[in-house]
């Protein structure tokens, strides 16, 4: 069973968080929502999340992927923690997936991860780097990176999580179940 982390950033865009971990579970995935800090996370819209952990108690644990919520006020708080730019490093120099939606591709981005790379990130939010290859799709695979547009995206992009991790049967499977656009 796949371990996806997901790190909470007080401001988070709730739709991507909510969207990815329920999605995610429908697959099998192993999803561990871990707070920047203590308690619970409010969401860019005034919705409280409850993070299963704190990053601290799993940050030197072993995940399959790491997938990075937007939200602006989430995106400032993630770049502003070295804790997340460290992990992203660690998994993407193992060759592990490293996926963000709506402005959190912005993270990897200063990290330096996407350097060369296509990704797919909210209007305008990748502009300061110019050596990062942005696409107008809502999702962008580019090899172990999967980055998203936005909120609007999210379904997709969890679908592509999924395909990422266990293959494309799997995720016409949920896309099925959930009874996706797509299907």
């Amino acid at each position: 069973m796949p371990r996806v982390l997901v790190p909470l950033a007080q401001g988070c865009e709730e739709l991507e968080v909510v969207a990815v971990v329920d999605i995610l579970r429908r697959a099998g995935a192993s999803v561990v929502l871990a707070g920047l800090e203590e308690g619970p996370v409010t969401g860019a819209f005034s919705t409280v999340l409850q993070a299963d952990v704190t990053l601290d108690k799993v940050l030197n644990e072993d995940f399959d992927m790491l997938v990075l919520p937007g939200g602006n006020e989430g995106t400032r708080r993630l770049s502003e923690d070295a804790r997340i730019a460290m992990k992203a490093r660690q998994m993407a120099d193992a060759n592990l997936f490293v996926a963000a939606i709506y402005a959190a591709p912005k993270v990897l981005a200063m990290a330096g991860l996407l350097d060369g790379k296509k990704a797919a990130c909210y209007p305008t939010c990748l502009d300061a780097f110019p050596a990062v290859l942005e696409e107008q799709k809502p999702v962008v695979r580019d090899g172990k990176f999967v980055t998203s547009r936005g909120p609007g995206t999210a379904v997709a992009f969890a679908l592509g999580l999924i395909e990422a991790l266990f293959g494309a049967e799997k995720r016409a499977d949920i896309a099925r179940q959930i009874v996706h656009s797509e299907v």
